[in-house]
């Protein structure tokens, strides 16, 4: 059974940080791509941020381009996203995602797996 667990959203002011973390289990980690996505109330889910099975390569979405950064460690089959200078805009649902394919994609259904979400609140 697979099984994505988001933890390490939250509350916090504008400006500030967080990271989340997605715990994989039921699946051969190392061969699949990792994304994050975020939807906020009333809006389709978004793209945040990929990274590559192995070599670490990554892209990202505009909206948090050079604020957010996305890793993996294969070693503990956990990915990560870290999120400096939050704006209230970051507020949404954070899900993280794992893909198959053999190519970066910001496409929700390309993604074969998903956890079921966190929440990130970021205040004014």
């Amino acid at each position: 059974q697979v099984q994505l667990v988001e933890s390490g959203g939250g509350l916090v002011q504008a400006g500030g940080s967080l990271r989340l973390s997605c715990a994989v289990s039921g699946l051969t980690f190392s061969t699949y791509f990792m994304g994050w996505f975020r939807q906020a109330p009333g809006k389709e889910r978004e793209f945040v941020a990929t990274i590559n099975r192995n070599t670490g390569n990554t892209y990202y979405g505009e909206s948090v381009k050079g604020r957010f950064t996305i890793s993996r460690d294969n070693a503990k089959n956990t990915a990560y996203l870290q999120m400096n200078s939050l704006k209230p805009g970051d507020t949404a649902v954070y899900y993280c995602a794992a893909s198959d394919s053999y190519y970066y994609s910001a496409i929700s259904t390309d993604y074969n797996y998903w956890g079921q979400g966190t929440q990130v609140t970021v205040s004014a």
